[in-house]
């Protein structure tokens, strides 16, 4: 189960707050629909996916019926990640080395890429135009797929610490900025050029020798990458740039406070009268939410159009058909000068699709079982080179 609360809402909250609560195991990733405000997508142990709709008002009760439910992985979905441009499109990735593209609005899986994963897939990331994604895997191993197609276009050697690694893109720059571990256990990032190896990073280095796993965010607007450590404190930022060294440090924001959890806010709902660039919100120990701002000093009120380009506005660029047919688009963006009014809510016709079982013929069954067994023989081979 997790809740749902607006972000307008501070103080004590409801000791028994309403849940949304229709998973039979453990939530493992939930994500808000970037069109879409009352929608989530949630990702669990029990193999399913299931996309809920906010009541206007909020959760005065706890919600157990989704809207919709994404059957097809066959064993515990790790992520769900909404497409950047096209409405209703979602990539989730499981246990089972598989990712899976859907159209959440028709309830069908479209695409379904096998194969490419040896093991666990630790993260996935869409580029800025969702033209493409790129994912890190358990295998130490950065992949970066032409989704729709389903091939690998970049292929490399990551962090090559035993933890787990985490993938953000820098914008419309189409840099990698990656985050993960040494042999030695020190954290570090290295920031990846497509248009060469990336094995071989532009930039990289050591953060310190904490065992928490890095949560990236990357901010287009300042070119600013904050590095969040899982049970620390800390908040680093660095600036992305042009010149020979690529990545500087700027500063940390530090708490006596562990992290758990963090997210970032969308752009839009910044605070420009006060010069704020980016907010995070933070989840402690004590399961409580708390906004990290991070502001640019300045004494005048008025709005600085040079540190807020315009903005994503949070409408699509494409509908899912267009895109899942070839359409890439970029972003729509607006100025935030004037504010933003989040549009009506829209109503999504949500059509769950039932597909009957298909009965296997024996050489079906046969061909099936040939290839589980060099599945079996693959990860095998494997682990004895570990």
């Amino acid at each position: 189960a997790f809740s749902v609360t607006p972000y307008t809402q501070t103080g004590k909250g409801l000791p028994n707050p309403p849940l949304v609560s229709g998973h039979k195991a453990t939530v493992l990733d939930v994500q808000f629909h970037p069109f879409n405000q009352d929608l989530i997508a949630s990702a669990s142990e029990d193999c399913l996916v299931k996309i809920w709709s906010i009541p206007d008002g909020g959760l005065k009760e706890t919600l157990r019926d989704a809207v919709q439910t994404l059957k097809g992985h066959g064993r515990k979905v790790g992520s769900v990640d909404f497409h950047p441009t096209a409405n209703n499109v979602l990539a989730t990735t499981s246990t089972d080395y598989k990712i899976k593209l859907w159209d959440i609005e028709k309830g069908e899986e479209l695409i379904s890429i096998d194969g490419a994963h040896a093991n666990i897939i630790d993260s996935l990331a869409w580029n800025y135009d969702g033209s493409l994604f790129a994912t890190t895997c358990k295998d130490k191993k950065i992949r970066v797929f032409d989704p729709r197609s389903g091939k690998i276009t970049a292929e490399g050697v990551g962090h090559p610490g035993v933890k787990g690694s985490r993938a953000v893109w820098t914008g419309k720059r189409g840099e990698l900025f990656t985050v993960g571990f040494s042999r030695q256990s020190d954290r570090q990032y290295a920031l990846r050029d497509l248009k060469g190896d990336i094995s071989k990073p532009k930039a990289s280095a050591n953060i310190d020798t904490s065992s928490g796993k890095m949560m990236p965010f990357y901010d287009a607007d300042s070119n600013l990458v904050f590095l969040a450590g899982k049970g620390d404190g800390n908040i680093r930022y660095y600036e992305i740039t042009d010149q020979e060294k690529s990545v500087y440090f700027v500063s940390a924001f530090s708490s006596s406070s562990p992290q758990k959890g963090m997210g970032m806010a969308p752009k839009r709902i910044v605070n420009t009268s006060k010069c704020e660039i980016v907010r995070l919100y933070k989840v402690n120990n004590k399961n409580v939410v708390e906004p990290i701002s991070f502001s640019v000093p300045r004494k005048s009120e008025i709005f600085h159009a040079d540190i807020y380009p315009d903005a994503i506005k949070g409408e699509p660029s494409t509908t899912a058909a267009e895109w899942f047919a070839g359409k890439d688009a970029p972003p729509v963006t607006f100025s935030l000068e004037d504010g933003y009014t989040p549009p009506a809510k829209s109503a999504t016709a949500f059509a769950p699709v039932v597909k009957a079982e298909k009965v296997l013929t024996a050489e079906e069954i046969k061909a099936e079982n040939e290839k589980l067994t060099k599945r079996v023989a693959f990860l095998e081979a494997e682990l004895v080179k570990r």
